[in-house]
């Protein structure tokens, strides 16, 4: 087997290859240089898996590019692919998010402005889901502060129909028919810039991630602006799962690809200082769905690294015993091959990691 992991920067993106054992890994790159690259997909659905990515020029602005050759060479989607339409009035700023879908050739797009686009051509072209365009409570979204990140889009794996959709600051939000109609779905999350008296409304929570457990498709993980949640019931009402950490900030939230109750966040030490606790970088794994945390990386991890990790720059490979990935804004690039019991660095120097995306590949 081949693994491919996708590390997307401000300035470009790099492709690492690597075997099944995950230690010893190759290099290609900057593609895209000079273009920030906020989102990436690794297709496997087909026979050759497709790479999407989602970059943004500050010369020919924001762009899908699309890859069948594992990277080699790369090509633009027709007109950039993801457009508003006219009657909007609105521009696109970057795409955020690009997800399979459960459906044959069914791509997903989280962009800035906050909007959901979808492809059903597997990224060639894709189309505004208007149920959420205009929803009502859209105009009153607003921004987190490294913009509006449309960031976790999570179709149901046996129900296409229903898909979970996450933004930053607007909160969860959940169709049950394809697109058409959307509801708010933040029961139980905290909006701690609020005033005391209004810190669980409807909508506007700064949500910062959201996974899906592997086993269990209706739990779902989630990491706030402060707190860190878990779902029973497919996002109907939210508990609280975060006491155990040292913080209940942060910014990822991955599930364990296979095995049910598990999930790793990386707890920050706040907003007003956007690196681990006390400068420890540390991944912290439950395997209860939240009830208990243990933290990884003592010995393997350094204890001097004051650097942020932002939503979308940790992941998980899709083997058996699942690979972890995390990537820092000082463009250091991690790696466990073990579900977090040892790590490597295995690049360094990069600029600043926005997003890292693993899989297996024939």
């Amino acid at each position: 087997m081949t693994t491919l992991l996708m590390v997307g920067t401000r300035k470009g993106m790099w492709l690492g290859t690597s075997d099944d054992e995950r230690r010893s890994w190759s290099w290609t790159g900057p593609h895209f240089p000079m273009e920030e690259v906020y989102s990436c997909l690794i297709d496997v659905r087909s026979a050759e898996p497709r790479l999407l990515v989602g970059s943004s020029s500050s010369w020919l602005g924001p762009q899908v590019w699309r890859s069948d050759d594992r990277g080699a060479t790369w090509a633009e989607t027709p007109n950039g692919a993801i457009r508003f339409p006219e009657d909007t009035a609105t521009t696109l700023a970057r795409v955020w998010q690009l997800q399979a879908g459960t459906v044959e050739g069914e791509v997903w797009a989280g962009t800035e402005p906050g909007a959901l686009f979808r492809s059903t051509d597997r990224g060639e072209t894709f189309e505004l889901v208007r149920g959420l365009w205009d929803h009502p409570h859209r105009p009153s979204w607003g921004e987190g502060f490294g913009g509006q990140a449309f960031h976790t889009v999570l179709p149901h794996p046996s129900a296409p129909e229903r898909v979970l959709a996450a933004l930053s600051t607007g909160g969860v939000y959940v169709t049950e028919d394809g697109g058409a109609s959307w509801a708010p779905a933040n029961q139980g999350i905290r909006a701690d810039f609020m005033p005391e008296e209004q810190r669980f409304p409807e909508y506007g929570q700064c949500v910062h991630k959201v996974a899906r457990d592997a086993g269990e498709p209706e739990r779902l993980y989630l990491q706030n602006h402060g707190g860190v949640y878990r779902s029973d019931d497919g996002a109907g009402r939210w508990v609280d799962i975060g006491s155990a950490l040292p913080s209940d900030f942060g910014f990822v939230m991955v599930a364990h690809p296979q095995r049910a109750g598990t999930a790793y966040a990386l707890p920050i030490a706040g907003g007003e200082a956007r690196w681990p606790v006390d400068g420890r970088a540390r991944v912290f794994r439950t395997t209860d769905a939240g009830d208990s945390w243990t933290e990884l990386g003592g010995g393997s991890l350094p204890d001097d690294y004051y650097v942020s990790v932002v939503r979308d720059a940790m992941c998980a490979d899709d083997y058996a015993v699942a690979g972890l990935y995390f990537g820092g804004r000082d463009g250091s690039v991690w790696a466990s091959p073990d579900e977090g019991e040892s790590w490597q660095e295995i690049h360094r120097s990069l600029p600043d990691v926005l997003v890292v995306r693993a899989a297996r590949l024939p």
